[in-house]
């Protein structure tokens, strides 16, 4: 007897820039077995391509500017009244360029997420790509982890896996992560749409 398909779980996906992370779980939410679908999209820096993107895809996305608010808590409440708005079971943060404080955390602790451009716990925060190449690494990677109040520290969902090359450039292995990330973010969504 065919199995009854289960309710597909609602993600908001956070950004701030070009939007390829968004993309990827786009073209993941496409496909008929995929268990989960995107009810928003919410971006803080209106210039974004990835703006473009929800767009282009028939996705409703919030526009709100961090730099319209006094304080990071100001911020973090306007995008929960928004968020309020859809049926959300999961927050994806996708190159959302922002440290969340405990306030937008707390009340979607173990159902939020983000994606880092290292092997964590090696390489948190920013410039993770110049660091390793620095620091002689053979391999590099991305992971995709709970947010905490510690930055980049939350518990490790999954993790995808590059080689360092030879004569890489931080741009070089950026471009072979990104690739993974791409792959890494619908993989780690049906893990924990289970």
């Amino acid at each position: 007897m065919p199995e009854t398909p289960s309710r597909k779980i609602g993600l908001a996906v956070l950004i701030s820039g070009r939007g390829s992370n968004l993309q990827s779980l786009i073209d993941a939410c496409r496909l008929p077995d995929f268990p989960a679908e995107i009810k928003v999209v919410v971006c803080n820096k209106p210039e974004a391509y990835g703006i473009e993107r929800a767009k282009q895809a028939g996705l409703p996305c919030v526009v709100i500017s961090h730099k319209d608010f006094s304080s990071r808590e100001a911020f973090e409440q306007a995008m929960l009244n928004a968020l309020s708005d859809y049926d959300i079971d999961l927050i994806c943060q996708a190159g959302f360029m922002r440290i969340l404080t405990p306030h937008f955390i707390t009340p979607w602790a173990g159902r939020l997420i983000n994606i880092h451009p290292s092997l964590l716990p090696k390489f948190k925060g920013l410039h993770t790509h110049e660091r390793a190449i620095e620091a002689g690494e053979t391999e590099a990677g991305c992971t995709i982890h709970y947010v905490t109040e510690g930055v980049d520290e939350g518990e490790i969902i999954l993790q995808r896996r590059v080689p360092i090359l030879e004569h890489d450039t931080p741009d070089d292995l950026a471009a072979r992560v990104l690739e993974q990330e791409h792959i890494a973010y619908p993989e780690a969504i049906r893990l924990l749409a289970k």
